[in-house]
């Protein structure tokens, strides 16, 4: 078969063709719904009314559920007044394609949940159940998690705000279980002059662990902290600004300490997975009759053998004469606070998908995002999560790359 040639017309040219760039998509008004939340004692609400104003005089249109914020003392007033529709219907504020939450999608939830929907919640990965997973897929979700998104300075900017508010509180309980009124040992938490300071041990040298200490310091208590990661026990002598007794976790030198303690916090954790157990029944046995345990760590298992998960309603159970206080999520027993803290960083998170176009249009240019999204329109995007309950996981870099 005989080839012909090409022809070349005259009249064709080269030309070069303008760069196509990638050019920022424009804002966006988001409709976002806040429902009260049924998870067991959650009492925070993501979003506070000032924070709500702040969205609503931004264009973007706020839904809250009847009582939503009853839990941190925030009335539908309250809301109403900042903008935000109140409603009555469980079912409406989950139409929104938006969803902001305190608590993870739980059980009675997943009815509720719309295709293409965008949730913004906490994830508890130690209470996640593979079936929740599954219907938020198949419902071709988009999920972020509170305890997984960055800020600019590379730290997780929601866990930290719990974590200080967990370790400022731990001495404030301790301080009240001590008291004679309520069956302690009838010890001052710190002390006065003349009298020895009371003695506290921490286990784990992290945010909990920093503002545990830096509590019983004010207060006046003789403080000694036991942590795995002499980087961390590092950090935290910098960031106190003075020398504090710490030690490396060896068992008969954290046994001999917890011998003649009053208050003993557990405030190891592992980034994923169940807690360290460190201290056995037999070191709880050999403690001091009256003295605490705070076992911060209880909602990922707890790091002393003799914790079992305890409520706010009923917060304590005695053991071998000493008291444990194994409450999880001790930020909710100060709600408000909590809830003020959270909103601080999502409100200036909302306001950014806003401008950017929506959460698919920031994803493409914001990393730390990235970091939080586990879900990407019913893709699972997270490893650990895809492990756990074998299913298949995407990357999510890959995801985003084949959009455009």
């Amino acid at each position: 078969m005989a080839t012909t040639k090409p022809s070349i017309s005259a009249s064709f040219m080269y030309e070069t063709l303008e760069e196509t760039l990638d050019v920022k998509a424009p804002g966006e008004k988001l409709f976002i719904g806040i429902p009260k939340e049924v998870a067991f004692q959650e009492n925070r609400i993501a979003l506070t009314p000032e924070a709500v104003g702040v969205l609503v005089a931004n264009g973007n249109h706020v839904i809250v559920e009847h009582k939503a914020g009853e839990g941190s003392n925030y009335t539908d007033q309250d809301y109403a007044e900042a903008g935000a529709k109140i409603v009555y219907d469980k079912a409406e504020v989950y139409k929104a394609p938006i969803l902001v939450k305190s608590a993870p999608p739980v059980e009675e939830d997943l009815p509720f949940l719309q295709m293409n929907q965008t949730i913004i919640s906490p994830i508890h990965l130690s209470a996640l159940k593979k079936h929740y997973i599954e219907h938020m897929m198949a419902k071709r979700i988009t999920a972020l998690s509170f305890e997984n998104f960055k800020d600019d300075s590379g730290t997780y900017p929601i866990v930290r705000s719990m974590s200080e508010i967990t370790g400022s509180a731990v001495m404030l309980i301790a301080g009240q279980y001590l008291s004679s009124f309520n069956k302690g040992k009838g010890v001052l938490l710190g002390g006065i002059s003349g009298i020895p300071p009371t003695k506290v041990v921490i286990v784990g040298a992290g945010i909990v662990g920093e503002f545990a200490t830096r509590n019983a310091l004010a207060l006046g208590a003789s403080v000694k902290v036991f942590d795995n990661n002499v980087s961390k026990l590092k950090q935290l002598q910098n960031n106190l600004g003075q020398r504090i007794w710490t030690s490396v976790l060896e068992p008969r030198i954290l046994a001999k300490q917890l011998k003649t303690c009053e208050v003993a916090v557990g405030a190891l954790s592992n980034e994923s997975g169940r807690a360290p157990v460190v201290v056995s029944e037999e070191m709880v046995a050999a403690m001091r009759p009256g003295s605490i345990i705070i076992d911060v760590a209880i909602d990922r298992g707890g790091c002393f053998e003799t914790s079992e998960l305890t409520s706010h309603e009923q917060p304590i159970f005695i053991k071998h004469d000493v008291i444990h206080y194994c409450v999880p999520n001790i930020a909710s027993g100060f709600a408000r606070t909590a809830s003020q803290a959270i909103s601080n960083v999502l409100m200036p998170l909302i306001l950014e998908v806003s401008d950017e176009g929506g959460i698919e249009e920031m994803v493409w240019h914001n990393f730390n995002l990235r970091e939080g999204i586990y879900l990407f329109k019913g893709a699972l995007t997270d490893i650990y999560i895809s492990q756990k309950f074998d299913l298949k996981y995407t990357d999510l870099n890959l995801l985003i790359a084949s959009r455009r």
